[in-house]
């Protein structure tokens, strides 16, 4: 640079100035500034990776804890001479803005939102301090929090909190089990008692059906011997049904009763079973 010759790498940008004022900026190559006369000063457009040491940090439920986190920050291009000319330091800058901006950030936070939400907290930190950096000509391209720490008797009082939540949850859980146990036992039984009396009924159906049919077919059967005997009947003769009551007599005979009623009918027809026979008997003697 004393002889006016300055390098510029591919990743570098040339700020120049002319008597302290500001000229442009030079891209990458080989560049010949008069010396005396022009100043260039190279910014690196490279991200850079910058960790915060750890610090310590009041949440808004006033509790104490230890934070570290990682910025990922870069020079943009076309603002490079900002980081020269609108600020001495930006690298310390913003690390200095970091510190403070997550004071602010985790002062706004209880402590259970800030282990639950790191998330959040991230993102709110990343543009809080991007719209500051901005003049500067730095862009915050990712913040990311390694750990937040409580004092060791906030981390046990959590702990136990914990544990007894995860108790209440399993108890809960497991009355809910039973509960539900208990419904789907009761479901069952009432499922299998109305499938019970459901083939109670289908089955006292088929029976009357049943019954109502051997019913139907016995008087159809009784019905069809009536009309066979009575077709009988109608063929017989007076001679017929003479013979058919004395072949009653002489069951009665045999019978060991010493009294028999006989019905008007009878001595008719024995009259004329007897009136028969004598007919026969003259008929006989005149020949």
């Amino acid at each position: 640079m004393a002889f006016g010759l300055i390098l510029v790498q591919q990743y570098q940008r040339l700020v120049v100035q002319k008597f302290g004022t500001f000229t442009g900026t030079r891209r990458s190559g080989l560049h010949f500034l008069m010396p005396l006369v022009y100043h260039g000063t190279k910014v690196d457009l490279r991200e850079r990776v910058t960790r915060v040491p750890t610090q310590k940090y009041i949440t808004a439920d006033n509790v104490v804890v230890d934070m570290d986190f990682v910025i990922y920050y870069r020079v943009m291009e076309e603002y490079a001479e900002r980081a020269v000319l609108e600020v001495q330091n930006f690298e310390l800058a913003v690390v200095n803005l970091a510190f403070a901006t997550l004071r602010a950030v985790i002062g706004a936070t209880t402590l259970s939102d800030a282990l639950a939400e790191r998330e959040r907290i991230r993102d709110a930190l990343q543009v809080r301090m991007d719209e500051v950096t901005e003049r500067w000509g730095v862009k915050i391209s990712q913040v990311e929090i390694n750990e937040i720490d409580p004092p060791p008797g906030v981390k046990a009082a959590m702990e136990r909190e914990k544990s007894a939540e995860a108790i209440k949850t399993a108890e809960i859980t497991e009355s809910e089990g039973a509960r539900q146990s208990q419904i789907n036992i009761a479901e069952g039984e009432k499922q299998a008692a109305i499938l019970t009396a459901e083939a109670v009924r289908q089955s006292e159906i088929l029976r009357a059906e049943g019954e109502q049919q051997a019913a139907v077919l016995r008087a159809n059967g009784f019905s069809e011997a009536l009309e066979r005997i009575n077709g009988a009947a109608s063929t017989a003769d007076g001679r017929t049904m003479s013979l058919q009551y004395f072949e009653t007599l002489k069951s009665l005979g045999d019978s060991p009763s010493t009294k028999w009623i006989f019905p008007m009918e009878f001595t008719s027809m024995l009259g004329n079973f007897m009136g028969m026979g004598g007919g026969g008997n003259g008929d006989s003697n005149s020949k």
